[in-house]
């Protein structure tokens, strides 16, 4: 079918809305009418060229909720009309991480940016009669995406699609860095450092899992006082303004969990991480970085003789298929606040100005929300 899309032909251009086709399903795979996309920070770093990708041109987005229309031969679980969230992480159930629970790691995930479809290596999108290759496998900056159905989780029909979408990506990976990665218990000190789209749901992962104090570091001010609605206790524009304040908050011992959520990590963040982080304490690493960038500021002395932990993690540490109905269910009952991130809605043709508001501080997070006009 013949729809729109947000296309980016090279490194360094904005993103351009126009024309493009988007093929029927493969065995496997499903096609999704999309209601909305969120707009995460990920796909900046396909702008900047701090994430790799195999080919040009990118359809970008790969957090996207919506309605099953077409179903391919083979599909298990998934009909006409099921209620779905896009996963940037495939789960295929099978494979050996996926056996043991990490769906998060699952295997099909090194074809994230191969560019072609996990079912048979073609594309799935064209435009100006060239493979368009989709951000994670999915390419949700278009009202409709033919993707494998590794990369959807069925929903319950009653949850609001335009707010179901950001727990694709952003929600879960903060959340679960809390919850899960970090494994915040009642009564520890948590420092979260950047609070956009993925930070601010570090700060109410740690808040619900019981933390005693949650530390906000966050350069823009109003985000500071953003996170105090979703549970910062305190809030620092810098790691060095709130190191003073970790020190006597906690008697010296410093916090005992640290994640990263910066927006485009660097080395120096590490170092002032682990520096926040007391003994016995872990740090996550949440935040992207260029793929090129491999110097970390990092004491080994202090990370071996405190015993400290320093994490990766990627969506949270949590499995798509569970975790994006939990979610879904604790917002349900108001255990999670969802709406209230959503702080600018955007046609599709205003794509660019959604990522200016967001390089510029005006959003935690910015939704394409699609229309008649879109298709």
């Amino acid at each position: 079918m013949k729809t729109k899309g947000a296309i980016l032909w090279a490194v360094g251009d904005e993103w351009s809305v126009e024309e493009i086709e988007v093929g029927d399903p493969a065995p496997g795979e499903v096609t999704v009418e999309l209601a909305a996309t969120g707009l995460c920070h990920s796909d900046e770093h396909l702008v900047t060229g701090g994430t790799p990708v195999a080919s040009f041109p990118v359809i970008g987005g790969h957090e996207g909720s919506g309605v099953v229309t077409k179903v391919g031969p083979g599909v298990a679980n998934l009909k006409e009309g099921d209620h779905v969230v896009t996963a940037f992480i495939p789960a295929c159930g099978q494979c050996p991480p996926c056996a043991k629970g990490m769906q998060n790691l699952c295997d099909l995930g090194a074809h994230l940016l191969g560019g072609v479809a996990i079912s048979d290596g073609t594309h799935r999108v064209t435009a100006k009669g060239q493979g368009v290759s989709p951000m994670c496998l999915l390419g949700t900056f278009s009202p409709y995406i033919t993707v494998h159905q590794a990369s959807v989780v069925k929903i319950e029909p009653h949850i609001p699609l335009e707010v179901a979408a950001l727990v694709g990506c952003g929600v879960t990976t903060g959340w679960g860095s809390a919850t899960k990665v970090a494994a915040v218990r009642p009564g520890e000190t948590v420092v979260v450092l950047g609070v956009g789209g993925v930070g601010m749901n570090a700060v109410q992962g740690a808040a619900a899992a019981g933390a005693r104090h949650v530390v906000v570091v966050e350069p823009v001010a109003h985000k500071r006082d953003w996170a105090k609605q979703y549970g910062a206790t305190h809030s620092f524009a810098s790691a060095e303004e709130a190191m003073g304040a970790v020190n006597e908050l906690t008697w010296g011992r410093m916090a005992d969990k640290t994640i990263i959520c910066v927006g485009d990590i660097q080395g120096e963040d590490i170092a002032a991480a682990m520096s926040l982080t007391g003994k016995g304490g872990r740090a996550v690493v949440t935040g992207m970085g260029n793929y090129a960038n491999i110097d970390v500021k990092l004491s080994l002395f202090d990370l071996t003789l405190m015993q400290k932990d320093l994490q990766g993690a990627i969506f949270g540490g949590l499995s798509p298929r569970a975790a994006i109905p939990e979610i879904l269910s604790l917002y349900g009952e108001g255990q999670i606040k969802l709406d209230e991130l959503v702080t600018r809605r955007y046609a599709l043709e205003e794509i660019n100005q959604g990522y200016q508001d967001m390089r510029d501080g005006n959003n935690i997070r910015g939704m394409v929300v699609y229309t008649d006009a879109d298709r």
